[in-house]
């Protein structure tokens, strides 16, 4: 008990200790958070204002784009601060609070990801009775559940992760407060904490994929049903989209919290939680928008629409 001491505070010990590095990851993390706040608010503010729009799939996407700001907005800024000398700690209350959010906002990305394969599911397996089976009364439901269940699950972890006292070495090796570096530097027997994990990531996980893996079975049938070439087309492009995501997001996933802790490995673990809190958040409106012949077109509309403001604006002023 010599070494449990009433911690107070934390150490992000991050990437590395190199000054140089520092200012250069630095300013790489600036643009691509400014680029994911850009990228993610730009596609809700397009949704929002464009009528053509309004659908639940793009109800779905609007919700995803705000959960990757959000979830990358938890984690970054602290993290840019990390980066300069002497700006590394971080207290408990504000760890907990950004794991807090950190794992509602993961969690929440699981669910939608699986409510939106759902989706393109009722879309295009039976489009007739779409309308009804994708009611506001069933997709408003199913987001506002995802968030439930995000909240629920981050808490679980949160109380069980913090109600054990940790050493007196508080560094933590890693960009953020995450459950694994958290859980190897407890000085409690955390076995308990590591089921828990495991089985409640582990069930989200097989829940999830399972969703999205069924849901791609029936779209795949139907699309061998269709005749149109164009519109096998346009659902190949959708669906692909789609599984690239869900696919980058589950990897990572998968790696990082449905294995035994004993393998954890910091440098690894960093890299890897990098990739679903930071790197899928700005790689999402790419996926979503570049490939997405509506948003394109939308953006095309308003991009039209600005331009003819502007150009009727200095007509007026001469």
């Amino acid at each position: 008990m010599k070494n449990v001491i009433e911690v107070t505070s934390f150490l992000l010990k991050g990437f590395t200790d190199n000054l140089e590095l520092q200012i250069i990851f630095f300013f790489l993390f600036l643009a691509i958070y400014l680029f994911i706040l850009i990228g993610n608010l730009e596609l809700v503010v397009l949704i929002i204002g464009d009528c053509r729009l309004h659908n639940p799939m793009y109800y779905f996407l609007s919700v995803l784009s705000s959960v990757d700001a959000c979830y990358s907005s938890v984690i970054t800024p602290k993290m840019l601060v990390g980066f300069m000398p002497k700006n590394k700690a971080i207290s408990f209350l504000e760890c907990a609070t950004q794991m807090f959010l950190a794992v509602t906002s993961g969690t929440t990305e699981c669910f939608l990801l699986a409510a939106m394969a759902y989706d393109r599911y009722a879309a295009i397996y039976d489009p007739l009775l779409y309308s009804v089976s994708m009611a506001p009364r069933v997709y408003v439901p199913l987001s506002i559940a995802s968030y439930v269940g995000g909240i629920l699950h981050a808490s679980v972890h949160t109380v069980a992760t913090f109600s054990f006292p940790f050493c007196a070495s508080s560094e933590i090796r890693h960009v953020f407060c995450d459950i694994p570096p958290l859980l190897a530097i407890s000085c409690s027997d955390t076995h308990m904490n590591q089921l828990l994990l495991f089985y409640f990531a582990g069930s989200i996980e097989v829940v999830t994929v399972l969703t999205v893996l069924i849901s791609c079975g029936f779209i795949l049938l139907a699309i061998l049903r269709m005749r149109s070439a164009e519109g096998r087309r346009r659902v190949f492009s959708t669906c692909g989209s789609h599984l690239t995501g869900v696919s980058i997001f589950h990897g990572t996933v998968l790696f990082m919290y449905v294995r035994p802790s004993s393998n954890y490995a910091s440098d690894h673990d960093m890299i890897v939680s990098i990739i679903y809190s930071i790197v899928i958040p700005m790689l999402n409106p790419i996926i979503y928008s570049l490939r997405n012949k509506d948003v394109k077109e939308a953006m095309k509309r308003v991009f039209a629409k600005k331009c003819f403001i502007n150009k009727v604006y200095y007509h007026s002023k001469n």
